[in-house]
């Protein structure tokens, strides 16, 4: 004869209102609290959203600090390599900002996430082709550098959301 283990209802779930013998599934959630119009819009005060442009901003920013830098420091194909690396990441970010931003992607949920897909594939397409093109756009390009700009300028979504949580 075959025994079968069926699933006992946890202590957890008990704990949190359900009636004993209940398993996690069963157990209701709170209802729902729609909030007013000045509820929301105090929440909007209080949680403003963060511009994708403000990110792109950062790291066209960063990408030319850190060419400026490099070329001080350097030389010029290493200040070139790290403003293009830089580009690599800053470049496509904007197009996808763009993408994301237009009154097309808003139109339904299925667009938006239609016009994410497609967009974050052109993304992909722009940056892996910025790659391929480096040695023919760079004079003197040195690849750690171009590499090292290009890492550097992607750290800076962590600036951005540390930028919000403030």
């Amino acid at each position: 004869m075959l025994k079968v283990a069926l699933p006992r209802p946890t202590s957890d779930a008990v704990s949190r209102g359900a009636r004993p013998g209940a398993f996690d599934d069963e157990v209701e959630d709170a209802p729902v609290h729609r909030l007013t119009r000045d509820e929301a819009a105090d929440l909007r005060r209080r949680m403003p959203g963060l511009s994708p442009w403000r990110v792109v901003v950062l790291q066209a920013v960063v990408a030319l600090g850190l060419g400026a830098l490099g070329w001080l420091v350097a030389s010029e194909g290493v200040g070139a390599s790290l403003l293009y690396g830089g580009a690599t990441v800053a470049v496509p970010g904007a197009l996808m900002a763009r993408g994301m931003t237009s009154r097309l992607s808003s139109i339904s949920p299925v667009a938006s996430t239609l016009s994410v897909l497609a967009w974050s594939g052109i993304k992909i397409a722009v940056s892996v082709g910025m790659l391929m093109l480096a040695p023919r756009v760079v004079a003197d390009l040195s690849w750690p550098a171009l590499l090292a700009g290009l890492v550097i300028c992607m750290q800076t979504y962590w600036v951005a959301l540390f930028w919000r949580a403030r």
